[in-house]
């Protein structure tokens, strides 16, 4: 992923507003893609056949995630992560089931890594973006990462991402892929 996509969606507001306006938020990186899809273990093991990446991480029903199961595929600069329901019984599985039902296969997230994300939702609110998760933590024995979450148009949305104070393999949650 590149800074560019990033840039776009974080500056679009343009130059500062006024005094009291801090100025630009500084450029964000694109931290993942996020896809849902009808078989997520099928689509990773295309995405490293056809792209040359490797899986690094999952979650699913063996590491706590009884709705869902995700693949993380990387390569140089790239962060795929594949993801489909498992079962719905909660928020996660609807959404994620609604989103194949209306969309079918498709981006349902671009995670923007940003240095400070409480500061960056703030920005991005102030000027007309849709809440749909203020900044939030989420910790496990590797370490501890920032989130929250705004609405695009289209059924997508965008994640922002602080990950500097994490060590694992991508998310709490996640564990170190192992191979099939």
């Amino acid at each position: 992923m590149t800074d560019t996509a990033a840039e776009s969606v974080l500056l679009a507001a343009g130059p500062a507003g006024g005094p009291e306006d801090p100025g630009p938020l500084p450029p964000g990186r694109a931290d993942a893609l996020v896809f849902v899809v009808g078989d997520a273990e099928r689509a990773a093991r295309r995405y490293l056949a056809a792209l040359g990446l490797r899986c690094t991480a999952y979650a699913g029903p063996g590491t706590g995630d009884p709705e869902a199961v995700s693949y993380v595929l990387a390569g140089p600069g790239t962060r795929i992560v594949l993801t489909s329901p498992v079962q719905v019984i909660g928020p996660r599985g609807r959404e994620l089931a609604a989103h194949l039902e209306r969309y079918g296969d498709g981006v349902l997230d671009l995670a923007v890594g940003v240095p400070d994300v409480p500061y960056a939702y703030d920005y991005a609110v102030d000027r007309g973006a849709l809440s749909l998760a203020e900044p939030y933590g989420v910790r496990d024995r590797y370490g501890s990462v920032v989130l929250a979450t705004i609405a695009v148009p289209g059924g997508s949305r965008h994640t922002l991402v602080d990950r500097s104070g994490y060590a694992g393999p991508y998310l709490p949650g996640y564990e170190a892929f192992a191979g099939w």
